[in-house]
């Protein structure tokens, strides 16, 4: 039992944030977390978070990974052009609003800066082309996002005001996303080399960072919670449906264009997970009112971890 829960610290702490925030009476912990997003520690905390991913991603790698051209269409298919439609479609159920533009934000996100890669290495798949896929589908997401998203918003709610700036979370992005980025992997280049030990320490800090981000989000949003637990339960499912759909797409993908075993699990991972980190800066920035679309978020990242997990264990036991 121990043992399950080390492993999962990443998931356990995040369950903890949440409740600890929720759950605390005196609004303490709630007040604390709006202090700190308040004195700009939500930008900072980010900031952090992609110059490690910079740190850590082997820029030399994702050159082979650029061959394999027809895994990486469909992957990033699927990413960019099928996520926000399959969301569009479940967007039509009898869903709160805040429920939607929750959906609505992990759709357009970039995949996972981690647990794909990871995932797909398990399951015994090609992970550095896992890793051209991330950085590639990070660098784009910074002009992709502004775009999708206002267009579900615009297409979905026209009978209502959202109002979100494309150049401003454009320029957020680039400031936020793709600067620490290349920061990250120019310093690594050019100054010095990080060994696989090292790099698996920043990666547990940069964990800590997102549970970090997760906690002021949170915070701001304490008073939204409420007892919505049968809404949380139909936040779980939507989410559960809207990855399977996509696991679905990305396998079908894969056969229908021949991409065997040992290519087509970065196409399966790579192409139904989604970054909790951004989707939360999006969350923070434009839709504080709407506490539940964290929610979304943080749950979906929940499921997909539970179901990929299984998942890659069962690809790696598969034959030929």
């Amino acid at each position: 039992m121990v043992k399950k829960i080390k492993q999962q610290w990443f998931l356990v702490s995040l369950v903890l944030v949440f409740a600890g925030v929720i759950l605390d009476s005196t609004g303490t912990l709630a007040k604390a977390g709006q202090y700190i997003k308040a004195h700009h520690g939500s930008d900072i905390v980010i900031f952090i978070i992609f110059i490690i991913s910079g740190l850590i991603i082997d820029v030399e790698e994702i050159k082979t990974g650029i061959k394999d051209i027809p895994s990486t269409f469909i992957a990033l298919l699927t990413i960019i052009i099928i996520s926000p439609l399959v969301a569009g479609a479940l967007s039509l159920l009898p869903l709160e609003k805040g429920v939607i533009i929750g959906l609505f934000i992990v759709a357009v996100m970039p995949t996972t800066l981690s647990s794909g890669i990871v995932m797909t290495g398990k399951a015994g798949g090609n992970m550095v082309h896992a890793l051209f896929i991330t950085v590639f589908s990070n660098i784009i997401s910074v002009f992709t996002i502004p775009i999708f998203l206002s267009w579900l918003l615009s297409f979905f709610f026209e009978n209502q005001v959202v109002e979100i700036n494309q150049v401003a979370i454009m320029q957020r992005l680039i400031m936020l996303v793709m600067l620490p980025l290349v920061i990250g992997m120019t310093t690594k280049k050019f100054f010095f080399k990080i060994k696989n030990s090292l790099k698996a320490k920043m990666q547990i800090l940069n964990q800590m960072f997102i549970i970090g981000i997760v906690f002021m989000a949170a915070s701001g949003a304490v008073d939204m919670f409420g007892n919505n637990f049968q809404e949380i339960a139909l936040i779980v499912l939507l989410v559960t449906i809207f990855h399977i759909i996509l696991l679905f797409v990305s396998f079908s993908g894969s056969k229908l264009m021949k991409i065997g075993k040992g290519r087509y699990e970065s196409v399966i991972f790579m192409g139904s997970q989604k970054t909790l980190a951004l989707a939360v800066i999006l969350q923070l920035t434009y839709f504080s009112e709407y506490g539940i679309a964290l929610i979304v978020c943080v749950v979906h990242h929940f499921i997909h971890l539970v179901i990929d997990g299984y998942l890659c264990v069962k690809i790696k036991n598969l034959k030929g």
